[in-house]
């Protein structure tokens, strides 16, 4: 696994460990944290998730352009730790929000992710582009593919830590606070402390139930238990992303002291200043549109991916918290299914796709892409049916039933270990490989800007995600399924239709 691969790969990985962490922190809790800290409609949260994972990726364009100016990759991605710190900084404070501040503390929220969204856009493709780079020398050219892959699995421990933390610093919080964890309990107390007298007869029953079982007492002062519980419950949230600021210090004290073993772009180039006929130029200029119209086409089918596969922080995780039983895993933990599965599995993806080589029937980087999209699908393919089967309702219809006949309709966790497999599959067959696919089609003096396009392919398709939990709410939940699995369908043709083409501009 580890064989002829650059020595400057792993600390490059264990660099990207922190921002990882954080971003899955962000990932498990920053939609479900926003209902339950600001009482926001799960569609306004989505907007706002949406928003932010969008801009982590449309500033990483903007943060490949300044490497690309100033060629100093390394400072630029110094700069994006520090940056990201101070937006996690921001985060951690855990102020009440209240009718008279929300408005302050909503914007103030909003700039502390812009902080870690910009930071990040100096960071992540920038890295990604350095790593890349490792593989320009001819001796680990063979070993791209699977280097980024090495790559993928290294980052993804952070990822597989960080939905666990949040989770458990809340409950403990409560505990301290002599208080219990429930999901639906926040919003029930958000809609007692707007309407009070006015609320729901069936909501305010489900309130008074649900205070009595996580250790309240409903025939006291119900205004006062919803402000402690909203005040503890998302106090212990706050708590996670002191978390975020360590683990992305510890990210800066390890890209620091290891930064000699990455490449350094500018003394390469003086190093290998050569000089071109009228020629050779055109010649390579020809060569560079061609290598960008594969790119671009590439980018198209992973804005469609990342539409899907985003959903696990928006309509998935309202699913896990909606319709399965919670009882011993809190819904924000099941995001730790993604990057455990991407760490026991690279290898097996792996170990495939060295016996396919060695038996001379390697699957090229395009068509790996192309069946990636279809395993993307088989994923809501299952989802789909399992939901309609089921008969599930909207969210919102859902949500109004009696928590006593809402449990009875709740699933067991199962159907979210065989979701995740399938996504998580499909994103061993895509991302890491789109990765390998940019660094090897990109031009040397645009490998920064060319990192900075995919992730704004996967800006676009992040800022689609908001459509996901609207379908949700709305609809029977199979509908919301069905259009993801559509999307995936369609992009795997579209793909698989250009794999001839792709293969002979990228030989």
């Amino acid at each position: 696994m580890f064989a002829n691969q650059p020595k400057g790969l792993i600390p490059a990985a264990l660099s990207n460990m922190g921002e990882r962490f954080g971003y899955y922190i962000m990932n498990a809790v920053l939609v479900l944290f926003l209902c339950s800290k600001f009482g926001l409609k799960e569609e306004t949260s989505a907007i706002i998730y949406s928003c932010f994972y969008a801009g982590i990726y449309v500033l990483s364009l903007v943060g490949g352009l300044i490497a690309d100016k100033t060629r100093n990759y390394k400072g630029t991605i110094i700069a994006g730790l520090f940056i990201m710190t101070a937006g996690y900084i921001l985060l951690s404070f855990p102020i009440f929000a209240t009718a008279e501040n929300q408005a302050w503390l909503l914007t103030l929220t909003c700039c502390a992710l812009f902080l870690i969204a910009f930071g990040n856009g100096l960071f992540k493709g920038n890295l990604q582009a350095i790593v890349g780079q490792l593989y320009d020398n001819p001796r680990y050219a063979s070993q791209r593919d699977s280097g980024f892959q090495i790559f993928y699995v290294f980052i993804n421990i952070g990822g597989l830590i960080a939905p666990f933390v949040a989770p458990l610093l809340r409950s403990w919080w409560l505990g301290e606070n002599g208080l219990a964890y429930n999901a639906s309990l926040p919003a029930l107390c958000h809609e007692y402390l707007s309407v009070t007298d006015s609320m729901d007869t069936q909501n305010l029953n489900n309130l008074y139930a649900l205070i009595t079982e996580v250790g309240g007492n409903a025939s006291a002062n119900i205004s006062e238990f919803c402000t402690k519980y909203l005040d503890v419950f998302n106090t212990g949230i706050h708590y996670s992303f002191i978390a975020s600021v360590a683990a992305m210090l510890i990210s800066l004290f390890i890209f620091f002291f290891t930064k000699n073993q990455l490449p350094s772009p500018a003394k390469k180039e003086k190093e290998e200043t050569v000089s071109y006929t009228a020629e050779e130029k055109a010649a390579m200029a020809k060569e560079i549109k061609q290598r960008m119209y594969a790119l671009f086409a590439v980018l198209g089918i992973a804005i469609f991916f990342w539409f899907s596969f985003h959903q696990n922080g928006t309509s998935l995780s309202l699913f896990a918290r909606d319709f399965v039983k919670t009882d011993s895993v809190q819904p924000e933990i099941w995001q730790a299914l993604n990057p455990f599965y991407v760490i026991v599995l690279t290898p097996v993806v792996m170990w495939i796709f060295s016996a396919l080589s060695r038996r001379g029937k390697e699957i090229s980087t395009p068509r790996k892409i192309a069946i990636g999209m279809g395993l993307a699908g088989i994923a809501y393919l299952f989802l789909t049916i399992f939901s309609a089967i089921q008969g599930y309702p909207s969210a919102d219809a859902f949500k109004s039933l009696t928590p006593s006949m809402a449990e009875s309709m709740k699933t067991g966790p199962w159907v979210l270990f065989v979701l995740y497999f399938f996504l998580t599959v499909a994103e061993l067959f895509i991302s890491p490989l789109g990765l390998s696919f940019v660094s090897k089609v990109a031009p040397k003096h645009l490998q920064g800007l060319c990192q900075g396009l995919w992730l704004g392919a996967t800006a676009v398709g992040n800022l689609l995600l908001w459509i996901g939990p609207l379908i949700y709410n709305a609809c029977p939940i199979w509908v919301a399924w069905t259009v993801f699995l559509s999307v995936c369908v369609i992009s795997m043709g579209i793909m698989f239709s250009m794999v001839n083409w792709l293969e002979r501009v990228t030989k």
